[in-house]
């Protein structure tokens, strides 16, 4: 269930527009400056396409934030969605927050990082005090009302993953991928024209649960061979390579399929029941979302393979201190957890946490600034004009 955490909202992209070519700085992932890579640059022939122009007006840009850098926050996304908006309002043009949101979450994929479109919708579509649902295809939010009583916590566990300079992120997407087209062969799909997991559902029908059953029926357990994944589809080696796998994959030897459609389906289950959970408000509704919370981690560290030590030390260690549920956020393989804390017991939380995880681990001092923070859904990206 996503939510824009309020700390977010604290990005500021100051701008004076220029009549000479596009000057675009920002600061990488590093912290440091470059005239290489311009997120704003990212939008030209997007934006040249969308309102068939020829010729878009250069910038100058002073790009600052207080988002801790691969931690999971969406610190990437909150820059290309702060860009996209302020080149809009350099040109004098506008969309609307779906419009911007899928031209966004397009841009991204310029950098060869195969991502969906979640962060970007959030980061547009979000309201302040509500957490929000995102459906696709079309793109859609809808209110989820969280539960009195509770307070979400983020927690960074100071391991940071570039995820666009490595291949864990868009081997997970392709292993996906082919999931859903060994499954759609299964069903006797045209499963040649099927790239996402949710497809495959809706071609057939059922519901999540069912999905589950169907996986467990056509898949198996271990890894898949380039051959086998061959032999299941029909096709050659070769088409495998220039037809599917994308060039950061071409490599990959096995793929572990059964793992991943259980966790993508299992995973959006949760998803629904989560918002079930709010729309009913039990008494016990902080301890049913603290659950699914936890079953969502063992789901990411087991059957998405996407944690990694420190990470499951600090659930961990939140869970101990008074948590109800805590879980990876982002991408994985480092960043920061959240977790769902009741509010009489968040000062101790806090304290507690900071001892066991930060004061214990020389490594994580120098960002405990930014590493530790309670925090409440906060409203989308908005443009600041100077009367």
């Amino acid at each position: 269930m996503p939510v824009l955490y309020d700390r977010r909202t604290h990005r500021l992209l100051w701008i004076l527009s220029s009549s000479h070519g596009c000057g675009t700085r920002h600061a990488n992932s590093c912290g440091t400056c470059e005239n290489t890579y311009s997120p704003a640059g990212q939008y030209k022939p997007l934006i040249s396409e969308h309102f068939g122009l020829s010729k878009l007006t250069g910038m100058n840009c002073l790009v600052d934030g207080n988002i801790p850098p691969g931690s999971g926050l969406s610190s990437s996304s909150a820059l290309v969605c702060c860009a996209g908006l302020v080149t809009l309002t350099v040109l004098g043009m506008s969309l609307s927050k779906v419009e911007l949101a899928e031209i966004c979450a397009k841009s991204e994929r310029y950098i060869g990082t195969e991502g969906g479109g979640m962060d970007q919708s959030i980061s547009f579509l979000a309201e302040e005090g509500t957490a929000k649902l995102i459906e696709f295809s079309p793109l859609r939010a809808t209110d989820v009302k969280l539960p009195s009583g509770a307070v979400f916590v983020i927690a960074n566990s100071c391991v940071e993953m570039n995820k666009a300079a490595t291949s864990h992120f868009n081997v997970r997407v392709m292993e996906c991928r082919l999931a859903a087209k060994v499954l759609a062969k299964h069903k006797g799909l045209q499963w040649d024209k099927v790239l996402r997991l949710e497809e495959v559902q809706t071609k057939l029908g059922v519901s999540l649960e069912e999905m589950l059953l169907v996986t467990e029926d056509a898949l198996h357990a271990e890894p898949y061979s380039r051959e086998e994944i061959c032999r299941c589809l029909g096709i050659s080696l070769e088409e495998l390579r220039t037809q599917i796998l994308s060039p950061n994959t071409q490599d990959e030897l096995t793929f572990k399929l059964y793992q991943r459609a259980k966790h993508v389906y299992s995973e959006a289950a949760r998803v629904l029941q989560f918002k079930q959970v709010c729309e009913e408000a039990p008494d016990n509704a902080v301890q049913l979302l603290g659950e699914l919370m936890n079953q969502s981690h063992r789901s990411c560290r087991d059957m998405y393979e996407c944690s990694c030590p420190e990470l499951d030390q600090l659930v961990d260690i939140c869970r101990k201190f008074g948590a109800k549920g805590s879980r990876l956020t982002g991408a994985g393989w480092g960043g920061c957890t959240v977790s769902i804390v009741p509010t009489d017991v968040l000062s101790s939380f806090l304290t507690n946490v900071h001892e066991a995880y930060y004061q214990r681990n020389s490594s994580s001092l120098a960002l405990e600034k930014h590493s530790l923070f309670a925090t409440k859904p906060g409203g989308g990206a908005l443009v600041f004009l100077e009367a």
